[in-house]
């Protein structure tokens, strides 16, 4: 049977109370995520959220309602400042990656020798995004202190907005939140087995990204015509002997590509 009760309305608990000096989101207006991980995590936790719990959310983590945010293994905890004296406290929730899913992330990095650099550079590269973000928003589990009891109430959303962005520069917070360090990485992939590293000590077997197209253009396209007639007819006879010149540093520089 269909439960046909009225949503419950929060109306009569009063409005926010203003905070001074709260976690303001540094997006003011339109959608949080400006890189491709902060994009997906966005759209993971925008799926099956309530449209309007969510939209307050955003407001909530604009107007800087979340005192808080404190991003541990498999956990994300904030107080946020709604219409009560005291702050309600709403966590979002990951599993942290097991044993095995580690070792997979350590094998993904010695694979690809520059994705670890990136990731401490401040990029999570496309390779390791299935294993670090959440699979989907039943990866995600939310919790608050405010009497509402959406999925997730406007509080949890604020915290899961913020994290958003924490994540989205710095994205070394999301090793944080699935519960594997920086070092305990650096350290797996430098470990590897003797056999591993006898076997392609010098690394030929890596996968290296493709090297990007490019349109050729010879460097002496890049100097100014005059000067340069001027520099080779100092050694030059007459102009056939300088425009003879120039035509062979156009050839060599074909051969250069």
């Amino acid at each position: 049977m269909t439960d046909r009760r009225p949503a419950p309305h929060f109306a009569r608990y009063g409005s926010r109370r203003p905070v001074q000096g709260g976690l303001a989101a540094r997006s003011r207006r339109g959608a949080f995520g400006h890189t491709w991980w902060g994009r997906e995590l966005v759209d993971i936790i925008e799926f099956v959220g309530d449209k309007g719990r969510m939209s307050r959310g955003r407001s909530y983590a604009r107007s800087g309602q979340v005192v808080s945010l404190e991003i541990r293994h498999g956990m994300v905890t904030g107080e946020v400042q709604g219409s009560q004296l005291q702050p309600f406290v709403a966590t979002v929730s990951i599993d942290r990656l097991d044993e095995g899913e580690i070792a997979e992330l350590v094998t993904l990095v010695r694979k690809q020798p520059g994705s670890l650099a990136m990731l401490a550079g401040g990029a999570v590269p496309e390779i390791l995004g299935p294993l670090l973000l959440p699979s989907g928003s039943s990866a995600l589990q939310y919790d608050c202190t405010c009497p509402d009891d959406g999925w997730p109430c406007k509080h949890a959303a604020a915290v899961a907005y913020l994290t958003t962005e924490r994540i989205d520069e710095n994205p070394l917070e999301i090793l944080t939140l699935r519960g594997v360090d920086l070092d305990m990485l650096i350290e797996g992939v430098g470990g590897g087995t003797a056999e591993e590293d006898v076997a392609d000590w010098f690394g030929d077997s890596a996968q290296l990204p493709a090297l990007p197209d490019t349109d050729f253009r010879a460097a002496v396209d890049d100097l100014d015509p005059l000067l340069l007639r001027k520099a080779i007819r100092s050694v030059c006879a007459d102009e056939r002997e300088v425009d003879a010149a120039i035509a062979d540093l156009n050839t060599l520089y074909q051969h250069l590509r």
